[in-house]
């Protein structure tokens, strides 16, 4: 039984992960597509078939040529990240909607996939200079590995406009309600898109 689908995109540090999360955590009807990738895990924490499904170079590029695949990308270097048909089939099979989190490209591409069974949001910080800020703060980048997150970033918010609605999260409780008012509306077919949103009635 096919379900709907809410996809969160956004240049990496704008927060969608953190509200999808909570989204997950307080909609028992949410169920959250797991991402197939060919990076390393990190750390000891990460696990196979729960955080991603981890696949060799050559599995994914087998499942490329399989068809197996709704949209996939070489997001950096070497590594690829992709969504599986049979990931969507899974969640819809229990019952529940699908939940996305996802880069802009994959976001636009899972979009055009679903139509109208579809909701793209992206989450978008207040400024270019409080993303660098969040992504300082984790601790976790290099200055290289900084310098080529914000040139991507600055590349993706250009595309904020391709998407249903662009949910600005500078206050992140305010953000939290917004996101599940929109996910309310989405599944009860009542969308009311926020005043920020590029899609105004005329």
């Amino acid at each position: 039984m096919a379900g709907k689908a809410i996809i969160f995109s956004a240049p990496s540090g704008s927060g969608k992960t953190t509200i999808v999360k909570h989204l997950l955590e307080k909609n028992s009807d949410l169920g959250f597509s797991i991402s197939a990738s060919t990076r390393d895990k990190r750390g000891r924490t990460e696990q196979n078939g729960k955080d991603y499904y981890f696949l060799s170079p050559e599995e994914f590029q087998e499942k490329i040529e399989n068809n197996e695949f709704v949209e996939w990308e070489e997001v950096y270097e070497g590594n690829f990240y992709g969504t599986l048909k049979s990931e969507i089939e899974r969640v819809w099979k229990s019952g529940k909607n699908v939940i996305f989190d996802v880069d802009v490209k994959g976001g636009l591409n899972l979009k055009r996939y679903f139509g109208d069974k579809g909701l793209a949001i992206f989450v978008k910080v207040p400024s270019i200079e409080v993303l660098k800020e969040r992504l300082n703060d984790r601790g976790t980048e290099t200055a290289e590995s900084l310098s080529r997150r914000m040139f991507k970033a600055k590349f993706e918010m250009g595309f904020s406009d391709k998407f249903d609605v662009v949910l600005v999260n500078e206050n992140l409780d305010t953000s939290l309600r917004e996101a599940q008012r929109l996910y309310d509306n989405f599944k009860n077919n009542e969308v009311a898109l926020p005043s920020f949103s590029k899609k105004q009635k005329p």
